[in-house]
C-alpha cells in the first residue's frame, strides 16, 4: 500500500509541477520530476492512511468531480465577497461557527478543513479530530444551527471527499 501510496503522490506531483510551469523545455520537465520524486519518497507514505473500499477508478471520477465542484464553490464565494466588497454599507455578521463532519479519516478531515479555507469567505480556525468538529469563520453567518452551518459549510464538500477518501 506504501507503493501504491508514493506513485499516486509522484503522478500527481509530477502534473501539478506540469500544470503549473508548463511543458516549455525538457529542463523543467526533468526538474518537475526529480521534485516530484522526492516529494514521493518523504511524504508518499501520507496519502494513504485507510483501506479503501471504493475501486480506484470510481475514486478517481469522484475526485473530478469533487475539483469541478471546489471551483464552482470558490467562484461563487469570491463572487459573495467581491459584492460585500463592493457595498460596505452591506450589513455582514461574521461570526465562528461549529460544523461537525462525518468524514472519519484524518486526510479527508484535513481536505475537508483546506477546502473550506480555500474558499473565500471562511477559514478554518480550528479542528477537534476526536469528535470530527471544525471551527470556522465565516464572513456572513448565515445560520447559527451546528447541523445548517455544518449542511452549508462543510456539506458541499463532504459526501464527494467520502467517496474519495473513505
Amino acid at each position: 500500500m506504501r507503493t501504491h501510496s508514493r506513485i499516486v503522490v509522484f503522478v500527481l506531483s509530477w502534473l501539478a509541477w506540469l500544470a503549473l510551469t508548463g511543458l516549455r523545455n525538457l529542463q523543467d520537465v526533468i526538474a518537475g520530476g526529480i521534485v516530484a520524486l522526492l516529494v514521493a519518497l518523504l511524504a508518499g507514505h501520507f496519502l494513504r492512511t485507510t483501506p479503501r473500499s471504493n475501486p480506484w477508478y470510481r475514486r478517481l471520477g469522484f475526485g473530478i468531480v469533487y475539483l469541478f465542484r471546489f471551483l464552482l464553490e470558490m467562484l461563487k464565494a469570491n463572487v459573495h465577497v467581491a459584492w460585500i466588497v463592493l457595498q460596505p454599507g452591506l450589513p455582514i455578521r461574521p461570526g465562528i461557527v461549529k460544523i461537525h463532519s462525518e468524514l472519519t479519516a484524518e486526510s479527508a478531515l484535513t481536505l475537508l478543513a483546506n477546502s473550506i479555507t480555500l474558499t473565500p469567505g471562511t477559514l478554518t480556525v480550528d479542528i477537534d479530530p476526536e469528535r470530527h468538529d471544525l471551527y470556522v469563520h465565516w464572513i456572513d453567518v448565515e445560520a447559527t444551527d451546528e447541523a445548517d452551518c455544518s449542511r452549508r459549510v462543510g456539506g458541499r464538500f463532504e459526501p464527494l471527499l467520502r467517496e474519495v477518501l473513505e
